[in-house]
């Protein structure tokens, strides 16, 4: 007998389709529940594993705190934008004190944070005296935005031993505040051109990320005389001063970074100041290590750094924020300021200037003409409540611009906003 298979129930075409749909909606809402549930079991998983390290800083978790890759991105803030804070380093040496202190009263503004720093060349009854007159001073006191370095160090100006004595400074600075914008050193032998609330008015209205650093590649002379030169700084390992002493063997110029030089004088974005002093990358610490052997390396070491670091080096001016009068030929300390240079200084439209003998004549014009500073008192401004002699605190975001606001914003017209400033700044 034939057996034959019984075929299956055919299911109508429709019922298949109407079967298909939800099916399918089941399945993209099962896979949706599973990836959600994964990624939060991951997302809980990182934050459970960050909880227990340490926090890092912030310059370092959310991406390295470096400025603008170009200068078109980094607008100007807009009117009326929070005023900055200086940072200042202002340094001397044996029989400095009574002109560091009066540089420091001609700076002072309680806006901003100050180091002063006496070599250890200066007796220690010169840096106790100093210390004393900080704590002594009622201003001072209570604003306790100057600090005093106790560990003295001991400088040579052609060695290397200044550039650690100004990272030194940067890394007082950034441990007692991160809330300035800019540092800027200075010596014992400069004096301001302007006030404070012109130098605060004015860059209130400049990008954060603008460093200020007289910088050249073009080395000459310069680069058989200082840069293949090896030399010994014995302030690194003594305690007087004395000159360097050199070594008989040369060395050849770098290929791994181009060298740069310029000014020892700078003024440096807050960000640029922690590339330097935290070393986040290797750069500055390689360039540390180079300048070490490098014949007045204040001269290069900054610029060096600035100008083979992409991130930072095309937002560099090239200017030191002073007026220099060198004499012809050119020695390694520049010409003495005087009475008869004071036209030159005024039109220069530059905030600092140096340098200046001892209570010369034209410091006590500067402080009647420029400044309206009384002698021995701060220079007035709009916190100076007890004006002229500034005996008061007022509100410190209170600013009073004068003339050399104006000298000062059109100087920064020429080496800020101009096209050779937004193109090729290293060079």
């Amino acid at each position: 007998m034939e057996l034959r298979a019984k075929a299956a129930p055919l299911v109508p075409l429709s019922m298949e389709r109407r079967w298909m749909w939800p099916l399918l909606l089941c399945s993209i809402v099962v896979i949706v529940l599973a990836v959600t549930s994964s990624n939060m079991s991951i997302i809980s998983s990182f934050q459970t594993m960050f909880w227990i390290f340490p926090t890092v800083p912030s310059a370092n978790r959310t991406g390295p705190a470096f400025v603008e890759s170009q200068l078109a991105s980094a607008a100007p803030p807009p009117v009326g934008s929070r005023i900055p804070r200086l940072a200042y380093l202002i340094s001397g040496s044996k029989g400095d004190l009574d002109r560091l202190w009066r540089t420091l009263r001609a700076l002072y503004h309680p806006r901003n944070i100050y180091v002063v720093h006496l070599d250890l060349e200066s007796p220690a009854s010169e840096r106790l005296e100093l210390a004393l007159r900080v704590a002594n001073d009622t201003v001072l006191s209570t604003v306790g935005n100057v600090h005093v370095v106790e560990k003295a160090n001991m400088v040579t100006y052609r060695g290397p031993t200044m550039v650690a004595s100004t990272l030194h400074a940067c890394a007082i600075l950034l441990k007692e505040s991160k809330e300035w914008d800019w540092f800027i050193n200075l010596s014992a032998s400069d004096y301001p051109l302007v006030t404070q609330d012109d130098i605060l008015h004015v860059f209130s209205s400049l990008p954060r990320n603008i460093s200020f650093v007289e910088h050249t590649s073009r080395l000459g002379w310069k680069e058989g005389q200082r840069a293949k030169p090896l030399m010994v700084d014995p302030g690194l390992y003594m305690t007087r001063k004395t000159d360097v002493f050199w070594v008989s063997q040369k060395r050849e110029v770098p290929t791994a970074f181009k060298l740069f030089t310029g000014s020892a004088w700078v003024a440096l974005t807050r960000e640029f100041a922690e590339f330097c002093v935290w070393g986040w990358d290797n750069l500055p610490r390689i360039l540390l290590m180079y300048y070490t052997n490098f014949v007045s390396s204040p001269e290069g070491y900054f610029q060096t750094v600035i100008c083979n670091a992409p991130e930072f080096s095309v937002t560099v001016a090239n200017h030191d924020l002073h007026y220099i009068s060198w004499d012809v030929p050119p020695k390694q300390h520049p010409h003495t300021l005087s009475m008869d240079d004071l036209p030159k200084m005024i039109g220069s439209n530059a905030p600092f200037a140096r340098k200046f003998k001892r209570d010369d004549p034209v410091l006590d014009q500067i402080d009647a003409e420029l400044l309206g500073r009384a002698k021995g008192s701060f220079v007035p401004g709009g916190w100076c409540a007890g004006a002229p002699l500034c005996t008061e605190i007022g509100d410190p975001t209170r600013l009073q611009p004068g003339p050399g606001a104006e000298r000062l914003a059109a100087l920064m017209d020429v080496i800020v906003r101009s096209k050779k400033f937004t193109q090729n700044q290293c060079r």
